[in-house]
């Protein structure tokens, strides 16, 4: 990391990087929804959803500020899900764009991924913006697909067999629910481990995570959701953070049943909707979201470094974006 005093000459100030506070996380968030409200045209682009105080919390040594001349200017939060990294939201105050306060805030970030051994780092941006898409090239992130967030009005829908939810599991069976979750999730892409998030929406109340059991010792699927206002879901909303299925043979019913289950907990927890993102380099897993009445409401594009797909290819079944 670099240390909380260094500073470099960056257009017409210098800029001060050093690690986010927790007395600063009024004012991140305050920055946060100026930034994307002022690039989007939007007066409120986040309503109830909170990403700057979630993201601290889940861990506090991966989350960054800048200064200048002593005022906050922006900041930025680095996410650890074993084999994969990724970042954001990266916000800025809107009168010192074009400063290069961005850079400043990657070079933490990219200390952290170096520091952790992520092997595939990952972001999502404004697939339309060159100057986003040009920033994030300098660090070696390459656009490769879509990814849609998408959301459907929740139906009842019927109680899901073998659903189980970790936060209504005894403590001493939790450490066993995360290894099976591991499991999982190294099925889908060797490393790549929830265990962050399924521990943080637990811990700070943010929702809970469903797991889905089949016949044998494994677990079918996992969905880490968050629900209602604080959260990154916000007010009657079921946001499903990250979700995925036992890859191989009857995957796609895998699949068909985790978004039952989704939906499930949506009805049960009264939330009216359900959102989900989806990289469209998971085709038939789009498609069978578009079957049961999912409709985009925001789209962006992931960039990927190395210039891999990762875990979005057309076999896997994976809910999740970068966001």
């Amino acid at each position: 990391m670099i240390p909380p005093a260094a500073e470099r000459k960056s257009g017409v100030a210098p800029v001060s990087v050093r690690p986010l506070g927790e007395s600063d996380l009024d004012r991140a968030d305050e920055i946060c929804r100026m930034a994307f409200g002022t690039f989007l045209g939007v007066p409120e682009p986040f309503g109830t959803v909170d990403y700057v105080r979630t993201r601290w919390a889940a861990d506090p040594r991966a989350a960054f500020a800048a200064t200048v001349e002593g005022e906050f200017a922006g900041s930025n939060f680095a996410t650890n899900w074993g084999s994969v990294g990724y970042f954001g939201p990266l916000t800025v105050r809107p009168d010192l764009w074009d400063q290069g306060i961005g850079r400043r805030l990657m070079e933490p970030v990219m200390d952290c991924f170096d520091a952790w051994g992520n092997r595939h780092l990952g972001l999502f941006t404004f697939s339309h913006s060159a100057k986003h898409l040009e920033l994030y090239r300098r660090y070696g992130f390459w656009p490769r697909f879509l990814t849609a967030i998408m959301k459907k009005q929740v139906a009842d829908g019927a109680a899901v067999p073998g659903r189980v939810l970790y936060g209504e599991l005894p403590a001493a069976e939790r450490p066993d629910a995360l290894s099976l979750c591991r499991a999982l999730t190294g099925a889908v892409y060797e490393g790549l481990s929830l265990e962050r998030e399924i521990v943080a929406a637990h811990a700070q109340g943010l929702g809970d995570t469903i797991l889905l059991h089949g016949a044998g010792s494994e677990l079918d699927g996992l969905a880490v959701c968050h629900g209602g206002a604080g959260s990154e879901a916000g007010t009657d909303v079921c946001f499903v953070k990250f979700g995925a299925v036992r890859p191989g043979p009857e995957a796609a019913d895998r699949f068909e049943r985790l978004l039952d289950a989704c939906e499930r907990l949506a009805a049960e927890r009264g939330l009216g909707e359900l959102d989900a993102g989806m990289n469209l380099g998971r085709p038939d897993a789009y498609r069978r979201m578009i079957d049961r009445g999912f409709r985009t409401w925001l789209q962006g594009v992931t960039m990927h470094r190395p210039n891999e797909p990762g875990y979005s290819h057309p076999d896997a079944y994976v809910i999740d974006d970068w966001r």
